[in-house]
């Protein structure tokens, strides 16, 4: 019975003997790669600040590295979440500007700019949560019916008195609010995501 690979065009089976071997540089990029995991390992777990972060970077562009600044920038952002707490995003925006200074091509004022864009969105994402809360909880303050819910306990039906709190977050109108705005702040977001990958050189 014939081996299935000598079924293969002549061009498929060189690919195939390639995969396996790997190039010095490759090799080497692969080693550079896990050694910035590691530094930015110690920088998400508060071990190292993005002083230190840059002075470690710093070696590696000395070395000739100079590859991983643009990969740690990236790396950096990827962990920026949509729910990223004040203190994470400035540890992250701190860290990100730090690593543009040893660039020879910098472009911090657009990195600088786009990063408190999202300081901003995060900001008016919660005051316009807040405000649709607080009028709507103004609301139910003033009809006293919307704080009535009926509940089935086993046969019988029986009407529970909310507090104004939980009878807002049980109002059709706040969670399509809260789906709708959620859904809205996720693409604005993604777009300064990208916006920034888009400026990292």
């Amino acid at each position: 019975m014939a081996k299935w690979d000598e079924d293969l065009p002549p061009i498929m089976r060189e690919r195939l003997a390639k995969i396996g071997d790997v190039t010095p540089e490759e090799r080497a990029r692969m080693k550079d790669t896990e050694q910035l995991e590691s530094l930015l390992s110690q920088f998400y777990k508060g071990d190292l600040s993005a002083e230190g972060l840059w002075s470690r970077l710093k070696q590696y562009r000395d070395e000739g590295k100079g590859h991983l600044l643009r990969e740690a920038q990236l790396r950096l952002i990827d962990t920026i979440g949509s729910g990223s707490g004040a203190e994470e995003l400035r540890a992250r925006k701190d860290a990100i500007l730090a690593v543009e200074t040893l660039k020879e091509s910098q472009n911090t004022p657009t990195l600088e700019t786009l990063l408190n864009s999202i300081d901003g969105l995060q900001k008016r994402r919660k005051q316009e949560l807040d405000q649709a809360y607080n009028s709507l909880k103004a609301q139910v303050d003033r009809n006293p019916q919307l704080r009535m819910q009926q509940v089935r306990q086993g046969q019988s039906t029986m009407v529970v008195q909310l507090t104004v709190d939980e009878a807002v977050r049980i109002l059709p109108e706040w969670k399509n609010f809260v789906v709708n705005h959620d859904r809205q702040y996720a693409q604005e977001f993604a777009g300064v995501i990208e916006s920034l990958k888009g400026a990292v050189k």
